[in-house]
């Protein structure tokens, strides 16, 4: 009578396995190509379309002038009053250009919408890479019902390997303890299939890209 368990036979034929190695079948791999396609379009024009396709709102700007010009239009447009900003770079740049800037911790909960940098545009992807190491911290890119980003064009970066490597140059071995990406306004259909807006974040996501490589 064969007292052998099931889990000794499991056991025995992976010992054997382990024991009899077979030759790698596949010996010819090759791991240094790219396994995506290169991107023919330009980052700019690239990104802008992976953007909108995940309900993303593009804007682009010549300049900062131009893009406080377009910020107070959208701004009018939407009936916002005001925009929530605690950069105070941005705040340098706005102010004195007529947008109204709250920046106030009491203001805070009844915010509508909020303006942050990021650090990288993600062209394949059509993401936006914030982090904690920005003056607005981690809430700024969650908590507020609109998202308003101010980007470069130098922070535009084909792939995310390229983003990630950008920023252990960037910061070193002092990286930041939060690194995320955005990829357009926060959805789910988790409740009946039924796909809702800004479940765990922000209902609308806008880029400002400034043109600064002219």
């Amino acid at each position: 009578m064969d007292d052998t368990t099931s889990r000794e036979k499991v056991l025995k034929s992976i010992r054997n396995a382990l024991i009899s190695k077979l030759d790698n079948p596949y010996q010819n791999v090759d791991f240094d190509s790219p396994v995506f396609e290169q991107v023919s379009d330009s980052p700019e024009i690239v990104f802008a379309q992976e953007f909108i396709k995940v309900a993303g709102k593009f804007v682009y700007c010549s300049d900062d002038a131009e893009f406080a010009e377009t910020l107070q239009s959208v701004m009018a447009q939407n009936h916002w009053p005001s925009v929530h900003c605690i950069d105070e770079g941005l705040q340098k740049l706005l102010i004195p250009s007529g947008v109204q800037v709250t920046d106030n911790d009491e203001d805070f909960d009844n915010m509508k919408t909020g303006l942050t940098r990021c650090e990288y545009l993600i062209a394949r992807l059509g993401s936006v890479m914030v982090s904690s190491a920005h003056t607005s911290g981690r809430r700024m890119n969650v908590f507020p019902e609109v998202h308003l980003v101010y980007a470069l064009a130098s922070q535009l970066v084909p792939d995310l390997k390229d983003a990630l490597k950008a920023m252990k140059e960037k910061y070193g071995q002092d990286l930041p303890s939060m690194i995320n990406l955005i990829t357009g306004p926060s959805r789910t259909a988790d409740i009946e299939k039924t796909l809702v807006m800004g479940a765990h974040g922000p209902k609308e996501l806008y880029v400002f890209l400034v043109d600064d490589q002219i």
